[in-house]
């Protein structure tokens, strides 16, 4: 009988035009041949925690049980920050112990999280600016060959987690941010259908944002005129402001954190 094939992903700020990326494939191969890489992107933003972390959110779940999810932005890379892994009952993430994970404790029923200690499953010698390809890649590479991530170190309970921002709902107004502007421009906020129902959404209702209103709520893009701004809920289940065929952050002037209010009927 074969032997089963894992999946690892990476999510990285690495980019594309050094050997980072690559390195930390042939870590993990140098420790298990047989199994499948797959690149969820390279293009964090440099340092940027909490835009891996969403990213990462809106990601791990199309992959399949038991996939082990490595996510490294990690700007402080040999200090005392601590490299981890988060044991779920469905993935496993491996990653620095700085918040980028922080999505995955909100949203995932975690069994624990082990503070790597296990110098032995490193590959040698440990670059102190290098963890990915030293630490984390290899660490996933024999967890795919049947070590028991509980074997790698002791469990902790003070794991670095941000608060994930919430909207706040109160009579006829939604108030959210900004999380998140996509590769098109598309603006995503943290707006869902917990706040946004179907009862609010059949309202007369007007979207604020950066003294822009709009009143255009679509189900697609191409719904909505082209350059004309629209609101619709996107692949990740929040509610995105786009301009079909431009870029709504660019024309709205929008940035990530910026506040957003949903007013509506009552």
């Amino acid at each position: 009988m074969a032997e089963k094939r894992h999946i690892i992903t990476l999510l990285t700020d690495y980019g594309t035009k050094d050997h980072f990326a690559s390195s930390l494939k042939g870590a993990i191969l140098s420790v298990n041949t047989n199994v499948d890489i797959v690149d969820i992107t390279h293009d964090i933003a440099p340092q940027d925690v909490f835009g891996a972390a969403l990213v990462l959110r809106n990601a791990y779940k199309t992959f399949p049980r038991f996939t082990i999810h490595i996510a490294i932005v990690d700007p402080t890379v040999g200090s005392e920050r601590r490299p981890i892994i988060v044991m779920t009952d469905n993935y496993n993430f491996i990653g620095p112990d700085n918040g980028i994970f922080s999505y995955i404790y909100h949203e995932e029923e975690v069994n624990r999280v082990i503070r790597i200690d296990a110098p032995h499953y490193y590959r040698m010698p440990v670059s102190a600016t290098f963890h990915g390809r030293d630490i984390f890649a290899p660490i996933a590479g024999w967890i795919t060959k049947g070590v028991d991530p509980r074997k790698m170190g002791e469990e902790i309970t003070d794991y670095v987690r941000f608060a994930i921002p919430q909207p706040q709902v109160t009579s006829g107004l939604i108030r959210g941010h900004v999380i998140h502007i996509d590769h098109f421009g598309n603006c995503v906020t943290n707006i869902s259908t917990n706040e946004l129902t179907n009862e609010i959404a059949a309202r007369n209702k007007v979207l604020l944002v950066n003294n822009h209103q709009i009143a255009r709520f679509c189900r697609f893009y191409a719904e909505c005129p082209d350059g004309e701004a629209c609101a619709l809920f996107g692949s990740a289940g929040l509610l995105e402001i786009a301009v079909p065929k431009s870029s709504a952050a660019q024309l709205l002037g929008i940035v990530r954190g910026m506040e957003v209010a949903l007013h509506y009927a009552v």
